[in-house]
């Protein structure tokens, strides 16, 4: 019987071509994660350390780093020393996690979490708001998601790292203390331009979403356009659009758009 031996040179290629080719496979989903501590300035002057992680894996093209998959805020209430988490989960049908964490604020032993949608099919999945964020108060059990209006004015800064991929600043900012200051925090938001990112925005602001247009889910974890449904011509044309891309009831818009053409 014929046997073949490969020199150890000659397996380590053959190792690494394999994992190519599976990493080349797979192509969706990647592994790993990162882990830092902020220090928080609330808006009475008081500070709070939080630890903050995230995993990556998610929807990306080959060749590309994935995204953030979850992303995890812990921290505990200065007066009552509770411990809460905040968690963006991954959505399934943005491929990547919901939220990118802006700023986090207390009122007394209540705790304020201001997020943006992530990216444009999570800012269509969340309803496109303007000014663009997704607002969230801890209620002593859980997270619950609140209007602008109910956000307590006192609340102006925006004080969490706004993560947008700069991990290595991050980490080079923890170096001697173990943590980002909050002058530290301050420093790296201050390239970003956008208005939502200087302060909490109370306003609506001018295109907020840059160019991402306005889509629906198909409810089957795809994204469709707007548009399509808006230039038929009827209802009935429109709602025989929704059975042709096998768009449900309850995904089908064109009841709200062509509501005040039609009875």
């Amino acid at each position: 019987m014929y046997s073949a031996r490969l020199s150890v040179p000659k397996l380590l290629l053959l190792l690494l071509a394999l994992i190519a080719t599976a990493s080349a496979n797979a192509g969706l989903f990647s592994f790993g994660g990162d882990s830092w501590k902020e220090e928080v300035l609330l808006h009475d002057g008081q500070k709070i350390i939080v630890e903050r992680s995230q995993t990556y894996g998610g929807s990306h093209e080959i060749g590309q780093s994935s995204p953030v998959k979850e992303h995890t805020i812990r921290f505990k209430v200065p007066k009552s020393g509770n411990a809460i988490a905040w968690i963006s989960e991954y959505g399934e049908d943005v491929g990547r996690t919901n939220f990118n964490a802006l700023a986090l604020h207390l009122l007394g032993d209540t705790p304020y979490l201001i997020a943006e949608p992530n990216l444009c099919l999570s800012y269509n999945k969340w309803g496109r708001p303007n000014p663009p964020y997704v607002i969230f108060k801890h209620d002593g059990r859980a997270w619950q998601r609140i209007e602008m209006a109910d956000l307590p004015t006192a609340f102006e800064k925006i004080n969490l790292i706004v993560n947008n991929g700069r991990i290595d600043h991050i980490k080079g900012a923890t170096e001697g203390t173990g943590y980002v200051s909050a002058s530290g925090v301050e420093k790296i938001n201050g390239s970003l331009s956008q208005p939502q990112y200087k302060s909490i925005a109370r306003e609506a602001i001018e295109n907020p979403a840059g160019r991402c247009g306005e889509m629906i889910s198909d409810g089957q974890g795809g994204w469709i356009g707007i548009g399509w449904f808006k230039k038929q011509s009827s209802r009935e044309a429109c709602l025989n659009f929704c059975v042709l891309e096998k768009i449900d009831a309850e995904h089908c818009p064109c009841k709200s758009i062509f509501q005040d053409k039609q009875p």
